[in-house]
């Protein structure tokens, strides 16, 4: 009897031997999605550090070493000199302080070109031997394409910051961040479709719930994205304090810009307040789709996935709270913006179970 690996895959006769083909290609798909979560981790330490723009240019190929000799250092640094952020924030920098930043930007980037690899070969791998072929071999082929952008979206966002202010766009911030989680929620998307066997009724069975799924992963991304306007605004270091704005529970000066609609990307004031309206919003949300869930008949995997994501997302606002009244401590600012990601991966699980695997 015939059927699908998934909606995505194309046919298979599910034998042992293409099974155990698909779990390993899964297991791979899985680390390579853990290596994303470490890059985006880093990537919140390097905007918290302020290390992003320490590399004032892009070698994709040959950028693989980093300066070892003392006159390579200097000749780096040299280059940095003529940044607006050495100009206007580091003037005093020494040599040695120079190299502190550096080493964190150099390692997000290289972290990078080792995801690319560690995509690239075991793909070229299973495409040989076979096991990868048709509408997975398009899907991993997009994915690859993908990762390919994003090192040229990562260079787009830091020339922003070495034109005329020492600060990176925003908005490129938040578009790195974006196709950062959209390669995420794609790789694990399909890892789960491997791993797990779904059921063609999915859908049905889970009937209302696995539209307001969708409605959940649409609302986190929104709530992702209005997180970067934050970070790229560093507007989480003012109005330190929950659950009033310095005593207010709407503050002045939220629509002050003109035109109008700038104010929800590039007022500092409306940036934050938009966020943690999108994080309540988003909690109240969760624990509703939990409470309604409880009571629905579903398998065991999607009971635990929807029970990960209450968790999760209660967890995240703690989080995020935290980090707001503690002023962006690194530790927390970093743990806030992984928490963002493990609460994006498990929507994804909830999301596959209602549509792929509930019933």
């Amino acid at each position: 009897m015939e059927t699908q690996v998934s909606v995505l895959f194309g046919p298979s006769n599910h034998s042992a031997l293409i099974q155990r083909h698909n779990n390993w290609i899964a297991i791979w798909l899985f680390i390579v999605a853990a290596m994303i979560f470490i890059i985006v981790i880093l990537g919140g330490a390097t905007r918290l550090t302020h290390s992003g723009l320490s590399m004032v240019d892009w070698k994709p190929i040959t950028g693989w070493l980093p300066p070892f000799a003392e006159s390579e250092w200097q000749a780096v640094f040299e280059r940095y000199k003529t940044s607006p952020e050495y100009r206007e924030v580091n003037q005093d920098m020494s040599l040695a302080g120079f190299k502190g930043i550096f080493w964190l930007e150099f390692l997000h980037r290289l972290w990078g070109r080792i995801i690319g690899v560690a995509f690239f070969l075991p793909f070229a791998v299973f495409l040989i031997k076979g096991w990868v072929r048709g509408r997975l071999a398009g899907w991993l082929a997009g994915i690859f394409v993908l990762g390919g952008l994003q090192g040229g979206m990562g260079w787009f966002m830091v020339k922003s910051g070495l034109v005329d202010q020492p600060d990176v766009s925003q908005y490129r911030l938040a578009a790195h961040l974006c196709l950062a989680l959209l390669i995420y929620a794609l790789t694990l998307w399909v890892a789960i479709g491997l791993a797990r066997q779904p059921n063609a009724n999915g859908m049905n069975a889970a009937g209302g719930l696995a539209k307001a799924a969708a409605g959940l992963l649409a609302l986190i991304s929104v709530t992702i994205f209005s997180g970067a306007l934050v970070a790229g605004l560093d507007a989480g270091f003012s109005y330190n304090t929950f659950p009033l704005m310095d005593g207010d529970l709407v503050p002045d000066g939220l629509f002050e810009q003109v035109p109008y609609y700038l104010n929800f990307f590039e007022n500092r004031i409306t940036v934050q307040f938009e966020h943690r309206l999108l994080a309540e919003i988003t909690l109240v949300c969760v624990l509703v789709f939990w409470w309604i869930a409880r009571r629905r008949e579903l398998s065991d995997m999607a009971r635990q996935a929807i029970r990960a994501i209450a968790v999760m997302a209660v967890l995240q606002v703690i989080l995020g709270i935290a980090t707001l009244v503690l002023v962006v401590p690194l530790s927390l600012g970093v743990m806030h913006q992984g928490g963002a990601v493990v609460l994006l991966g498990i929507t994804i699980w909830v999301f596959w179970e209602l549509t792929q695997g509930a019933g």
